[in-house]
């Protein structure tokens, strides 16, 4: 038995983790509820109007609201409950950010895998994949075959890029870029931001036809500067004409040679002084802190591809000078654990 270091941060944290999966799941499921929304709605609400708006049974729903109140993202005061800071600024709204729509892609796609982490470990390869109907190897590609899931999954993504977007949109670097070719941009969430903010900027975005089919309600309102480009990065050739290109949330997917290969890529359709960012997270240089890369490396190996993570910049810097760029840099340091990895042909 511990007393003496019953303070001690890395013993508290380790009972939060013994429990955190059963209390994540609780709040994901009150996020599917919308019982965030309806207390945002109504400012606070009785255990029998909430029952009222969720119709779970009564004992079911009681039990869920304890767990959330014990995350602390729910608060209890004489028997009415109500949204805690927090859950008010990041769960409780359906704007394209919100944290409602991370959770529940997270609880949907990503968690359910991590049962399978030995087993995959092991085999070197991501068998919680055999989940998805298919036989294409990354999970990206089998979602198509699930326009539904595909959709919670993208919305989640975009949720996450938007929360962590800014640091890259607002980058002095893109004031001069004229055409950026945004490879892997998904729902065009990011190449969206960059026009808005920078109105010289026109950007190509380039990934598979069923995440392009995603973007294209999006980018309605800037169609003249933001276009998509449905194919494969690694099969097909990158369009001729960019000035600059982004790799944003992307790279880490894959393997170094795989990285290489694409970044050579660039570097080919690039004139001389165009510039490519690498805009992702990365894991301290010496590997051993960074939650959101950790989770995110474990992820990409037991589901999404078989291989890849959060590298450290480090190995991008290396692969940038592999492939022929000069001026390389980082900027580090930048929202959840995200770096800013450039290169100059």
């Amino acid at each position: 038995m511990r007393d003496a270091d019953q303070d001690d941060a890395v013993y508290d944290r380790f009972l939060f983790l013994m429990n955190a999966p059963a209390l994540f799941n609780a709040v994901a499921t009150s996020a599917e509820l919308r019982i965030f929304r309806f207390l945002a709605d109504h400012d606070e609400a009785t255990f029998d109007q909430i029952q009222e708006f969720t119709d779970l049974p009564r004992h079911q729903l009681r039990v869920l609201l304890q767990a959330v109140c014990a995350t602390g993202l729910l608060v209890r005061r004489d028997g009415r409950y109500a949204n805690s800071a927090t859950a008010l600024e990041l769960l409780a709204s359906d704007d394209d950010d919100s944290w409602a729509h991370i959770i529940i892609g997270w609880k949907e796609v990503y968690y359910p895998a991590f049962g399978q982490m030995t087993k995959a470990l092991r085999a070197g390869t991501n068998t919680a994949l055999d989940a998805y109907p298919g036989d294409e190897p990354t999970l990206y590609q089998r979602l198509s075959r699930n326009p539904e899931l595909e959709a919670v999954f993208h919305r989640a993504m975009s949720a996450f890029t938007l929360r962590s977007v800014d640091a890259l949109v607002h980058r002095p670097e893109f004031a001069d870029v004229r055409h950026l070719l945004d490879v892997g941009g998904g729902d065009g969430t990011t190449s969206i931001r960059l026009a808005a903010r920078h109105p010289e900027l026109k950007s190509t975005v380039f990934d598979i036809p069923s995440v392009s089919k995603l973007a294209g309600g999006k980018t309605t309102s800037l169609a003249d500067r933001v276009d998509l480009l449905p194919g494969n990065m690694f099969t097909d050739e990158f369009p001729l004409g960019p000035d600059a290109v982004l790799f944003s949330h992307v790279l880490e997917i894959f393997s170094g040679d795989q990285i290489l290969a694409m970044l050579r890529k660039a570097y080919d359709v690039l004139p001389a002084g165009g510039r490519v960012f690498l805009y992702g997270y990365n894991v301290s240089d010496d590997e051993t802190s960074g939650i959101f890369s950790a989770r995110l490396g474990l992820y990409f190996n037991v589901l999404a591809s078989g291989q890849g993570m959060a590298y450290p910049a480090s190995d991008y810097e290396r692969w940038l000078g592999q492939a022929g760029f000069r001026d390389v840099t980082t900027v580090r340091d930048l929202p959840f654990e995200h770096g800013l990895s450039m290169g100059t042909k």
